[in-house]
């Protein structure tokens, strides 16, 4: 979800009916270098929150100042108008980049020093350390019950299970037994959070009654679809659910754009901000020309013009 969920993002779904939130991706190395951009990626404005502030890296003793700095806001150009809520530790991230270099999903390879960067987070944090990790590596190494463990050994928190492999990726089909499995494993006080193919409410109810998860992470479903959250608390409660409107969904769109091109500037926004709205068009008459119109905008009246102009139908 690197460079989805921004602070933009982020105050949408939790008006969608989020609960909580995690920020994109920041390098704790970056942090530490004192990278220009990762101001931006921890920024949390008036109503974001609660939001986790999530970090990436393999080596304990970087992690570990990095979360410090983000824990007091000592970091340079910090941008807090809300507090991070917790320290969200990433260890499911399948892109080969981070990959490759001992990041994300490659830390499943090693539950001791999972173990490490957790314990070495908490001892530099008064925050609450979560974790997010995937089913394992590959196929013959559905290590996730192990490497839980060694994080809620090390003083996680919560564990939230992405139930597929790094070699998995994102195709289709889960293995829910896996985050059952977790379930069972820790010790109730840690929560397990399962994610993984849930798309609407139904999904979202099936994950809970499969593996008794305490709660459900969001991914790629909020994606042009930040109603999402208020559509599963309506399953749950067996309240019926109004989708949005053609006319509220292009709406949404121009507003997060606008908001986007209002924190990172015009030229940047509407760069990093035109595939993110075509989500919100996605399977409505005509999405497809309007996509490639939108392909073309280089300013943010061009963008509204190109959506306040489109002749749709419901």
């Amino acid at each position: 979800m690197a460079g989805f969920t921004d602070a933009p993002f982020r105050l949408m779904c939790f008006e969608g009916g989020c609960d909580y939130a995690i920020s994109e991706m920041i390098s704790s190395k970056a942090l530490i270098y004192k990278d220009k951009k990762t101001a931006t990626l921890a920024y949390m404005p008036k109503g974001d929150t609660p939001t986790a502030i999530q970090l990436f890296g393999h080596e304990p003793d970087t992690m570990a100042a990095a979360a410090k700095m983000i824990s007091d806001g000592s970091f340079e150009g910090c941008l807090y108008e809300e507090k991070p809520v917790a320290i969200d530790i990433n260890i499911g991230c399948p892109v080969k980049k981070i990959a490759l270099s001992g990041d994300g999903s490659a830390l499943m390879k090693d539950s001791r020093l999972c173990h490490d960067i957790v314990s070495a987070v908490k001892a530099k944090t008064d925050l609450p350390v979560t974790v997010k990790i995937r089913a394992g590596w590959d196929r013959h190494s559905k290590n996730a019950v192990e490497v839980a463990l060694a994080c809620a050994k090390g003083g996680a928190s919560a564990v939230a299970v992405h139930a597929r492999t790094r070699e998995e990726l994102y195709n289709p089909g889960i293995d829910m037994d896996i985050i059952a499995r977790v379930r069972d494993a820790l010790p109730s006080e840690v929560s397990v959070i399962g994610n993984g193919d849930i798309c609407d409410g139904r999904s979202a109810v099936e994950m809970v009654e499969r593996t008794a998860c305490d709660g459900i992470m969001i991914g790629r479903a909020a994606l042009g679809n930040p109603w999402i959250f208020n559509e599963i608390k309506a399953a749950f409660s067996g309240e019926d659910f109004t989708p949005m409107s053609t006319e509220n969904r292009i709406q949404a769109a121009i507003h997060l754009v606008s908001h986007i091109v209002e924190l990172k500037g015009e030229d940047r926004g509407i760069r990093e901000a035109r595939g993110r709205a075509a989500h919100f068009i996605r399977g409505i008459r005509g999405s497809a020309e309007i996509r490639d119109r939108l392909n073309s905008t280089l300013t943010l009246e061009d963008f509204k013009s190109v959506l306040s102009d489109w002749n749709y139908s419901e």
